[in-house]
């Protein structure tokens, strides 16, 4: 958490003409953030990885990939992180079990994506993969361009695993109501551009994506308090399950099942931002 404030504080104040003043400003509200937020969860989700739904057998295999927030910190139970979540909904929908594996790390930045699928053991083939990435790479100030080329290797080499994927493009940053103005709202800004970066690289590797930003960010900023957990910073356990309600359209979609995606959804090859 001091990382993340710091660096984005740091980004903040060399974006508006490196004022002393300003400076000063971001950093103060920066060490409040820090002292709201805090680690009440510690640095480690719950471990949701097993078969999910035995009852319907003939298993689909589910990998989550990126930060904490595919990891599922926050979350009380297995059940209630966004593999668990995803798992049981997908399973529902397609009356299979789902073995869910998750390589996701708390604190993944997208640099570390590649290092997240070289631990996955020889012949493993996900039928499809959910990735979420990229609020790290906003407050550590990595440049947008380098931040989405990494992702779109990682989507290609999924691809070439065999795997349907789908990308949640980096959530909104301006919904962190522990985090004071200007410094939110210049958080924001950076995370819809990364956002809008990450969807052009994702679907041009071959990937479906969706906007966390514009399909659930609404009910974060709405509803504080039901959708981020005790820290404020990460998804409560209603926080997960909207926020996998909302992966599930392009989950089926990528596996090929017939399904109409709503708005915020795109499919591999449309254009970015239609």
């Amino acid at each position: 958490m001091r990382r993340w404030t710091t660096g984005l504080a740091l980004a903040a104040a060399g974006g508006l003409a490196g004022a002393t003043a300003t400076r000063g400003l971001l950093r103060r509200q920066a060490a409040a953030a820090r002292r709201v937020i805090g680690k009440p969860h510690g640095e480690a989700a719950p471990d949701a990885d097993r078969v999910w739904r035995t009852k319907y057998g003939d298993p689909l295999d589910l990998l989550l990939v990126g930060d904490s927030i595919a990891a599922g910190l926050g979350a009380g139970r297995p059940k209630e992180t966004l593999g668990g979540r995803v798992a049981r909904a997908l399973a529902k929908a397609t009356r299979r079990s789902v073995r869910l594996r998750t390589v996701a790390r708390v604190g993944a930045e997208s640099s570390m994506l590649a290092e997240q699928l070289a631990s996955l053991p020889p012949g493993y083939r996900p039928d499809v993969a959910v990735v979420v990435v990229g609020g790290n790479d906003v407050t550590h100030r990595v440049p947008v361009a380098e931040s989405a080329a990494h992702l779109a290797d990682a989507v290609a080499a999924l691809r070439e695993l065999g795997a349907g994927v789908v990308v949640g493009t980096c959530p909104d940053l301006g919904a962190l109501r522990p985090v004071p103005q200007p410094l939110r709202a210049l958080g924001s800004r950076a995370s819809r551009q990364l956002a809008l970066a990450q969807e052009a690289a994702a679907l041009g590797a071959g990937a479906h994506t969706v906007s966390l930003a514009q399909v659930v960010g609404p009910f974060f900023i709405t509803n504080p308090d039901e959708m981020f957990s005790l820290d404020r910073f990460h998804p409560s356990a209603v926080g997960y399950q909207r926020t996998a309600k909302a992966l599930l359209p392009s989950v089926l979609a990528a596996l090929g099942v017939p399904v109409d995606v709503p708005f915020g959804h795109r499919h591999p090859g449309s254009h970015p931002g239609r």
